[in-house]
């Protein structure tokens, strides 16, 4: 999932996000940053909301049930890795919910987990405590940095 592919979701799907959250139209448009009438633009489909606002969207609204449906999990996540193309933290930093849901498990050995989002597509590797260690769109990059893992843990 691209940055173009997330500024559409958030905005086909902004309405919802804010009625779900119980804000009038003033109130979310305070709160991202945007006029009453940029608002209305976008909620009735005449315009899109730019990457900066989709991506203040994810963060604000990240447990949002409507946006994590929509873009298959932690939407903080979705935009960080469609802004940096990969996300490495190999001290395991960011604890997740080990997959339940959006998450598919292409292979899993001591302890190491290579998953794929069903719904964005790209690939994760978590450590035996569900703790995210990388993710990346890149299968081969993803299924390196899983091997390279599972390696380090039978080194240890």
């Amino acid at each position: 999932m691209n940055k173009e592919a997330i500024t559409a979701i958030v905005s086909s799907k902004l309405k919802l996000i804010r009625t779900e959250r119980g804000y009038t139209q003033d109130k979310m448009a305070d709160v991202i940053g945007l006029s009453k009438k940029t608002l209305v633009q976008i909620e009735k489909e005449r315009s899109t909301a730019g990457w900066t606002t989709a991506a203040a969207v994810c963060a604000l609204f990240r447990n949002s049930d409507i946006l994590q449906s929509a873009l298959g999990g932690d939407p903080v996540e979705i935009a960080e890795l469609a802004a940096h193309k990969t996300i490495s933290r190999p001290n395991g930093q960011e604890k997740t919910m080990g997959g339940r849901v959006w998450w598919r498990e292409l292979d899993s050995q001591k302890g190491i987990r290579l998953q794929q989002n069903v719904i964005s597509g790209h690939y994760r590797v978590l450590d035996a405590e569900d703790y995210r260690l990388f993710s990346t769109y890149d299968a081969a990059e993803a299924e390196e940095h899983f091997q390279n893992h599972v390696k380090r843990t039978g080194d240890e």
